[in-house]
């Protein structure tokens, strides 16, 4: 029995090839937001003052909207935020909806719902969509910060206390850290 040996064109080994190069080139754009996103937060941590916390602040929020799966949802929380400046509540939790149901796993889809269902005074379902964000990025500074004034506001100030020093451990310039309430003997 004679091997017969399969030849490929140069044609289909250069396809081959630009197949595994845009495979690997997708892979390290998911490895490169994480790791960016990563780099961020630890210089969020070690920034040395306001100012430059506040720059990298905006890059995390900024990676956080352009983490939408699609240019459409991305377009859609856009107008839900624009609606929500324009205290057209209903509008942007419509489209928030919307969103959500697209994305269930888009973090900034659950958070800003959540900040529309505060808006209009829906603290029950604006924790829950806070939950849901906190599941799917632990260190949402911005979500923990809700749920935080969500607490003081029904007078569960120290379950608020509590997770105010939680975003402020992720963000320790967090502007909402001016309402920490020292503990005895402690200045902040």
């Amino acid at each position: 029995m004679t091997r017969k040996r399969q030849q490929f064109s140069l044609a289909q080994v250069n396809r081959l090839l630009l197949g595994i190069a845009l495979c690997l080139i997708w892979l390290a754009g998911i490895s490169h937001a994480d790791s960016s996103r990563d780099a961020l937060f630890d210089a969020l941590k070690k920034a040395p003052n306001e100012a430059e916390a506040e720059v990298i602040e905006n890059e995390i929020w900024r990676s956080w909207l352009e983490a939408a799966p699609s240019p459409d949802l991305q377009s859609k929380l856009e107008t839900a935020m624009r609606l929500r400046g324009q205290y057209d509540f209903q509008g942007a939790r419509d489209l928030l909806d919307e969103v959500i149901a697209e994305a269930p796993d888009y973090s900034e889809g659950w958070n800003q719902r959540a900040f529309v269902l505060f808006l209009q005074g829906n603290y029950e379902a604006s924790l829950e969509d806070i939950d849901r964000t906190l599941d799917l990025e632990p260190r949402h500074f911005g979500a923990l910060s809700g749920k935080a004034m969500i607490f003081i506001t029904q007078g569960r100030v120290k379950l608020g206390q509590e997770t105010l020093r939680q975003a402020v451990e992720i963000h320790p310039y967090l502007k909402e850290r001016s309402m920490l309430i020292a503990p005895k003997g402690v200045d902040l």
